[in-house]
């Protein structure tokens, strides 16, 4: 296990904001990528995930909780790795489902992620980067195609957009 996947609990800091729908951050990008399979657990702030890198096909499991905050730049976050048998029996409880790949990019020596979301939410761009400290997160310039900090925005979390219809996100969109 590498130490990535040991880091069961920690302090996320991290900002978000919409990407230009014109394609130009294609440019900026890795080849590599990661495919995210999630389900929100309804009544709960669990998150099921299958990840699955783009090169090797390796596939993760896990169970994921993002705790409360005073601030949308930062929160606890949870994370138990999971046999295939522990993802079946927690993937049989109900819960909205979102899917998207990830993309990522290095700008001004920091790594950027660009998720493109599919399915009702096809269209839909986010840019996001972590950070180890508030100070540090909040000195982050983000990349010339980032049109807009959504960092403090709710509709755009990922327990939100599971549950939210193209409607929906195309009047949101219209709004910002």
């Amino acid at each position: 296990m590498d130490s990535e996947e040991s880091k069961y609990t920690r302090v996320e800091y991290e900002r978000r904001f919409l990407v230009s729908s014109d394609g130009s951050w294609r440019n900026s990008v890795e080849s590599y990528s990661k495919t995210y399979e999630d389900k929100y657990l309804r009544h709960s702030r669990l998150r099921l995930r299958v990840l699955t890198d783009s090169d090797s096909k390796r596939r993760v499991l896990k169970l994921n909780k993002k705790f409360e905050s005073t601030s949308s730049y930062f929160r606890t976050v949870s994370r138990i790795l999971l046999s295939p048998e522990e993802y079946e029996l927690l993937f049989s409880l109900e819960g909205d489902r979102l899917t998207k790949v990830r993309h990522y990019c290095n700008h001004l020596g920091r790594v950027f992620s660009i998720d493109v979301f599919s399915g009702e939410l096809d269209g839909l761009l986010i840019c996001e980067t972590e950070a180890d400290s508030l100070e540090d997160l909040m000195s982050a310039e983000p990349p010339p195609y980032a049109t807009r900090e959504i960092t403090t925005d709710s509709f755009f979390d990922g327990g939100n957009l599971c549950r939210t219809t193209r409607e929906d996100l195309l009047r949101k969109l219209g709004e910002v």
